[in-house]
């Protein structure tokens, strides 16, 4: 497939959507974005990134003469080939997921496949539970467009397996491509589209919808259980003598049918898909009359882990003491805080009427309209570090791992380090500090 032959349109420019149109456009495809934020798509025209991204700016800049943003559904639709709908599907309130945002979108596309005479495909990247596709999408998709779905036009489930902070990464370097197509057309176009950037060499798994839609919601949930299970371990090290989850963790590991991946043994997980897709699994199993049992066990072990780590900071903090909080995005290279351990150990330790200190690289805009004026808010690394009695790192930004105590201890300060993720080098810390790590029965070192 030549790739200046074939024009892909992209609806909602958001977290995912945009650095996606910013890999395909760098894979020389032409793209066209549709959001109904004229905000973003005029950003996306300027060639500058509507959210923090690694990357984003850069790649959209260099390739502004591939891209193009509008609010105009047919303007979009008409004018490529295939049409990705990458928008929210949020949590509903009872633990599943809404497809309100999809089916707008999926209605802003069949009332311009109406106006299309050739065959077009489209592709659900957004997360839902098994049967929504069929039922929420392809129907909406049919009943605006008056055309008929495998006949007419395609559509496939095409869900990204990405991370915030390294989506452009992610997306060029995948595990594997999951497609679940309505028809053998439509499955062809798309991996042959995928084959163009990804190569030959990443494995590309096709199925039915519904399977894929599974597949997808049990890939995260396995991998929320293997991090529950590496602070499962991580506890009990705490309490057994001369344990170390580091050294654990790295053997069990070695095991192909492990593997090392999401088994650190750290703080829980976070952010805008885990927690809520490990909560789904368990609504959809209890839908079907199976009890999630696993699921649900790693979810408990997820939501304990930063109250135990509140009380330990509690047993360090002297009193009138102040702890600092370095990390309030749920993960490094983001500003997303949704779920975030680092904002929940605020909020448990300020609801304890504990004095708080905060710094994040590019979070604190979002922290502070959560937490408002109940915590400090550092205006640099140094400054949360001098203010504090006990630091927490729960955010393992790399901006963390260089701390210079001894150039920060004008008073000859006396400080506690929880280092949640073992990012520092004990051999380097200077300074009066004492050094603690979760997962080691070796607290104070």
């Amino acid at each position: 497939m030549r790739k200046d032959s074939l024009t892909i349109s992209i609806v909602g420019l958001g977290k995912l959507g945009a650095p996606m149109m910013a890999c395909f456009a760098a894979q020389e495809y032409n793209v066209i974005g549709v959001d109904i934020n004229p905000n973003i798509v005029e950003l996306i025209n300027q060639g500058k990134a509507p959210v923090i991204e690694s990357q984003l700016d850069e790649w959209l800049q260099a390739h502004r003469d591939r891209i193009s943003a509008t609010q105009d559904y047919q303007e979009a639709v008409l004018n490529s080939d295939i049409t990705f709908i990458v928008v929210a599907t949020p949590s509903n309130g009872q633990g599943g997921f809404s497809t309100k945002y999809a089916q707008a979108a999926a209605t802003g596309i069949g009332e311009a496949l109406k106006h299309k005479s050739g065959w077009h495909l489209v592709v659900l990247t957004s997360t839902v539970l098994p049967g929504s596709t069929e039922a929420d999408v392809v129907s909406t998709l049919e009943a605006y467009s008056g055309k008929k779905c495998g006949v007419d036009f395609g559509l496939c489930y095409n869900p990204e397996f990405i991370a915030l902070g390294s989506v452009i990464r992610d997306m060029l370097n995948p595990d594997f491509v999951l497609i679940g197509e309505s028809d053998p057309r439509s499955g062809n176009l798309l991996e042959e589209f995928y084959r163009g950037f990804i190569g030959n060499q990443v494995p590309i798994a096709r199925m039915s919808i519904v399977n894929a839609e599974l597949t997808k919601i049990s890939v995260n949930t396995f991998v929320t259980t293997k991090i529950s299970y590496a602070n499962m371990l991580a506890e009990i090290c705490e309490r057994v003598p001369g344990c170390d989850v580091d050294v654990v963790t790295s053997a069990i590991g070695l095991d192909t049918r492990i593997g090392s991946k999401y088994i650190k043994g750290a703080l829980g997980y976070g952010g805008p898909c885990f927690p809520r897709d490990n909560v789904a699994f368990s609504y959809m199993a209890r839908s079907v009359g199976v009890e999630p049992t696993l699921a649900e066990a790693t979810d408990t072990i997820n939501w304990r882990q930063v109250p135990r780590l509140a009380k330990l900071v509690l047993s360090y903090l002297p009193a009138g003491g102040k702890a600092g909080i370095l990390g309030l995005s749920y993960k490094p290279n983001t500003n997303v805080i949704e779920e975030s351990q680092g904002m929940e150990l605020a909020r448990l330790l300020l609801n304890n009427n504990t004095p708080v200190v905060v710094y994040d690289p590019a979070a604190m805009d979002n922290a502070k309209q959560v937490l408002g004026d109940g915590a400090v808010f550092a205006q640099s690394l140094q400054e949360c570090v001098r203010q504090a009695d006990v630091i927490v790192i729960t955010t393992p930004w790399s901006e963390f791992k260089g701390i210079q105590f001894a150039d920060l201890d004008e008073d000859l300060k006396h400080w506690v380090v929880l280092d949640c993720w073992r990012i520092l080098d004990k051999k380097q810390l200077d300074g009066d500090v004492e050094y603690v790590t979760l997962g080691s029965s070796l607290r104070a070192n």
